[in-house]
């Protein structure tokens, strides 16, 4: 297929300069082969004891046999309407708890009020999955051993819910899809970003709070991250009064480290250094979005990313303004991953009720047609540095004018990776209308301005949702 070869060279490329580091390749006939499924049936189609107009069916899949002897298998929640087929189906992502999932919010709606099919695998961090405690130790072995990304979160994170859609298409009673939205936050949304890239079953996808341009979180080989932000956070963990909230940042970091290699065992498996470095990327091609764009753009795959400014698990915002100023995007200011109050994480992207309103906006828009898309808005600044002063203009190029405009800054802000960055504050003022599909809005910002970063909010209500985008995070220096 066209699609196909387009990736093939993408990846090609991508790993020429440094082939000792291989880009883990996705079996397609393999992913989609029903009959490698070995579908193990936990709970049949019947009624949602909770709502009769729903029915349900709980089951077991492998996802794949990751290496000789080590199959990956995980729990598959079904929903549908309780009569008729669903054309339309959503993937989604839950945990390993043994029993059906429950739908929410957006989901349920898009369930109940659309007949939307939806698909829930259970994804968790590679050290919960079977064998607990060993797989993520096991994974690091294989890839420091090959050298093939393969053998990554991102990775079985990615094949998880290709497997999750191969695991509907067999259910030919309930299910046959035309269109396929895939959505998640974090490790989820990875797996939606690698599964809309590869697998062109799926004709639309919403990653919440994933890497878009830059590896999640920091380098993939631990121990390669600038000294400057290791020094800064140590810092900042350090001076952590709260003990309960240091303790749970701690915990939070170590997480993320266990899903890595480090640098001793790199070398101590005779890595180069320039293959520590491109392993770093390379550990997170698989969903990459920003390689793939005029390939999934010829596919004609929608994607809508919904972030935060202050998660360093999708850094480079601003570079990606830069370089892919059209890619719809959804930047909360101020929004963070998510993680432990105690910590201060009180804003966490995947848990706004806006970004819920998103889910709905975009699959009634993508299935249905019934609301328009947002296109990215067009946006120009006047910065004084002198006088302290910004103007900013923002011009939608499809003739949208959004009901609520809300231009944000933050000033000084610190370096992508830096737990300061994550705390960093907003500010904001509303935009006024001052042409057709144009708004503007001003403000003069007090004390030293090193950088000023800007963002502009729009709300657009429109056949009973709200859709709500950004334009691009901007940095005036």
């Amino acid at each position: 297929m066209k699609s196909a070869a387009s990736i093939a060279a993408v990846l090609l490329s991508l790993v020429s300069a440094r082939a000792d580091i291989t880009i883990g390749k996705f079996d397609m006939a393999s992913i989609r082969d029903t009959s490698t499924l070995e579908t193990k049936v936990l709970m049949d189609w019947h009624a949602n004891p909770k709502d009769a107009a729903i029915r349900q069916k709980l089951i077991e899949i492998t996802v794949c046999e990751w290496w000789p002897g080590m199959k990956v298998r995980l729990p598959v929640t079904m929903l549908a309407p309780a009569t008729g087929v669903c054309t339309n189906v959503l993937i989604e992502n839950t945990g390993l708890q043994p029993k059906p999932a429950a739908a929410y919010g957006a989901k349920l709606r898009l369930l109940k009020e659309h007949g939307v099919g939806l698909v829930f695998i259970g994804m968790v961090p590679i050290d919960a999955m079977e064998p607990v405690g060993k797989l993520h130790l096991m994974m690091e072995e294989r890839f420091i051993q090959t050298k093939d990304t393969r053998y990554t979160p991102a990775w079985i994170w990615g094949i998880s819910d290709m497997r999750a859609l191969t695991a509907a298409v067999a259910e030919k009673e309930v299910f046959q899809p035309k269109k396929v939205l895939a959505t998640g936050g974090s490790k989820r949304g990875v797996a939606t970003a690698a599964a809309g890239i590869v697998d062109d079953r799926f004709t639309a996808i919403m990653p919440v709070v994933a890497p878009v341009i830059e590896s999640p979180g920091g380098p993939y080989v631990e121990g390669m991250m600038k000294p400057e932000i290791t020094k800064m956070n140590d810092a900042f963990i350090a001076a952590m009064t709260d003990p309960v909230g240091r303790e749970k940042m701690i915990i939070r970091q170590k997480a993320r480290s266990d899903e890595r290699i480090t640098v001793k065992m790199a070398r101590d498996a005779g890595w180069s250094e320039a293959e520590m470095k491109t392993a770093c990327n390379a550990a997170w091609e698989a969903c990459r979005t920003t390689n793939y764009l005029d390939v999934l753009k010829q596919r004609g795959t929608e994607i809508f990313y919904n972030q935060g400014s202050n998660d360093n698990v999708s850094p480079g915002l601003v570079e990606l303004g830069r370089r892919f100023p059209r890619l719809p995007v959804y930047i909360v200011p101020g929004g963070q991953h998510g993680g432990a109050k105690e910590a201060g994480f009180v804003k966490s992207v995947g848990g706004l009720p806006e970004v819920d309103e998103n889910l709905l906006a975009f699959a009634t828009h993508h299935f249905f047609g019934t609301r328009r898309m947002i296109a990215p808005p067009e946006v120009s600044t006047r910065w004084n540095k002198e006088t302290r002063r910004l103007v900013a203009t923002v011009t939608f190029p499809d003739g949208t004018e959004p009901q609520v405009n809300t231009l944000w800054w933050s000033v000084n802000r610190h370096p992508d990776y830096s737990i300061q960055m994550e705390f960093d504050p907003w500010s904001r003022t509303p935009m006024r209308k001052t042409g057709a599909a144009t708004f503007s809005g001003e403000i003069n910002v007090e004390g030293e301005v090193k950088t000023l970063n800007v963002i502009t909010v729009h709300a657009h209500q429109e056949n009973g949702s709200t859709l709500t985008v950004s334009s691009p995070e901007i940095r005036l220096e």
